[in-house]
């Protein structure tokens, strides 16, 4: 059933009867599907977006898109690493929906062995190659995609937000070297899109995520979740929630940040302090 409502929101879409919803900022989102994903879409929509929440797990985004407040939101399968299942996502959304103003590239992905990180000399290319396909290459094409289509059909407030994380800036804790080598590659990335996305009117800033409570932290912390030893160094007292990650993307993707480009902001709790 929640698949009819996405169908009938797109239906919606193409009819025109959304009162003036073609005008409205439209935002990608992906990683849509669960933990921070799914808090950056809630609050974007919160704001008035209308949010497509993209994902590899479609039923995780469509649960997501057909959750949140407001209407016109849609869930679609999305594979980052995938250059035609980019290409299509943005085709099918900048076709149907209408032009694409915001993209959060959230997705991301963290390997270990048997709960803890590989060693360098452990890790295969194989493994290597996946870790930079979804955290590094993932990010280039949907940003790539972006700006294809606004070089054609330009927006007010064009918006990118990647994510790095305070294991790259600090040589990670349980990440894996492959995890922080593709997170610290999206910082310079990032500044490079920026410089890039300018001649558009439009921004590109990083997220660098300290210790916040999902399912990756908990992977990482070899299953634990909030401890004593792993707030002992963080100097707000505590482990983050995907609300405060959603919080500074929803102050980045806003008018009111139009002059911040090409930055990373940290939200660590004082964790990792430049």
């Amino acid at each position: 059933m929640k698949g009819h409502g996405i169908v009938a929101s797109m239906r919606r879409f193409r009819r025109g009867t959304l009162g003036g919803s073609r005008m409205s900022r439209i935002a990608v989102v992906t990683g849509g599907a669960r933990g921070i994903g799914r808090e950056i879409c809630r609050v974007l929509a919160e704001d008035g977006l209308h949010v497509v929440s993209a994902d590899v797990d479609t039923q995780g985004a469509a649960a997501t898109a057909s959750a949140l407040p407001g209407g016109s939101h849609f869930g679609f399968h999305l594979d980052v690493a995938d250059e035609t299942s980019v290409e299509q996502l943005f085709s099918r959304v900048e076709e149907e929906i209408g032009r694409v103003a915001v993209l959060v590239c959230n997705a991301g992905r963290l390997l270990l062995r048997n709960g803890t990180r590989p060693l360098i000399h452990e890790t295969s290319l194989e493994s290597w190659q996946e870790t930079f396909a979804v955290n590094t290459v993932g990010p280039f094409l949907c940003a790539r995609a972006f700006i294809t289509h606004r070089q054609r059909n330009p927006v007010e407030h064009g918006r990118i937000v990647t994510f790095s994380s305070v294991a790259a800036q600090l040589g990670g804790y349980n990440a894996s070297a492959a995890y922080i080598a593709a997170k610290a590659a999206i910082i310079g990335f990032t500044k490079a899109l920026g410089r890039e996305v300018a001649a558009l009117g439009a921004t590109a800033n990083a997220i660098a995520p300290g210790l916040i409570d999902t399912d990756m932290m908990r992977l990482a912390a070899g299953g634990a979740g909030a401890t004593a030893a792993n707030t002992s160094n963080i100097p707000l007292g505590r482990i983050g929630q995907p609300s405060d990650v959603a919080a500074a993307v929803r102050f980045l993707v806003s008018p009111a940040a139009s002059y911040i480009t090409g930055a990373t902001i940290d939200v660590n709790g004082g964790y990792r302090m430049q």
